[in-house]
């Protein structure tokens, strides 16, 4: 598997490639996000380490131009650790984020989650019934669901709603049409009934449940299940 480190410090570039090294993956080196680009349009890059301060081209910006069209995972680094800021880069299309100094051992665990979560993503998108949409995957063969590689434990009526949303992505369903289709019995008063199940996905698919990334409301009509 090969690797690209992108960070403006020296020291830190050489250490997280030793740990790297060390555990078997071929590493790339950047110094700015305008050369991680590079690195990429020429080399098979498997997964990113991203410094978010740099010259140049700072690692939000890089991210953003990576998502453009790429879908391999990118670790942000940062020495900011406020909720804010790591929300701005999980947003930005980062995967995972870890703030310096960092613990070699938790840095490695991280690279590893990821390139698991991108390897059996890409096998799952050729099989039949799986629903993908980012790192959130419904595999109706299996009745799994993973997040960036995570089981999530659904319960059979979070499953449906779900898989609802998921098989249909992009398109919003009013509060009725859920309740009709997941419960099978017209809808009475379901705003209530629907609301909860919808907080408590969330709660399990979301890494911020309010703000969520992948089930959004559509206010005065219903939810839908992002396209990313």
């Amino acid at each position: 598997m090969n690797i690209l480190v992108c960070d403006d410090d020296k020291e830190i570039l050489e250490a997280i490639k030793i740990y790297l090294v060390n555990e078997g993956y071929k590493v790339f080196k950047a110094s700015n996000g305008l050369e991680a680009l590079q690195v990429i349009e020429e080399k098979e890059i498997h997964l990113v380490i991203m410094d978010v301060m740099m010259p140049q081209m700072d690692g939000m910006r890089a991210t953003v131009k990576i998502r453009e069209d790429k879908n391999i995972p990118v670790i942000m680094l940062s020495a900011k650790s406020e909720d804010t800021d790591k929300i701005m880069g999980l947003n930005m299309g980062a995967d995972d984020y870890i703030t310096k100094p960092f613990n070699p051992l938790e840095l490695i665990a991280r690279v590893r989650s990821q390139i698991r979560r991108y390897t059996t993503l890409g096998s799952l998108e050729t099989k039949n019934n799986v629903y993908k949409t980012g790192g959130l995957v419904i595999d109706d063969e299996s009745k799994i669901v993973t997040v960036d590689g995570d089981e999530v434990k659904l319960t059979p009526v979070q499953y449906k709603m779900l898989l609802l949303l998921a098989a249909n992505a992009g398109r919003v369903y009013s509060i009725d049409e859920i309740y009709e289709r997941v419960w099978k019995e017209t809808a009475f008063s379901a705003e209530n009934t629907v609301a909860v199940h919808i907080r408590k996905i969330r709660e399990k698919i979301e890494i911020n449940p309010k703000e969520p990334k992948y089930l959004k409301v559509v206010w005065g009509i219903g939810y839908k299940l992002e396209k990313i």
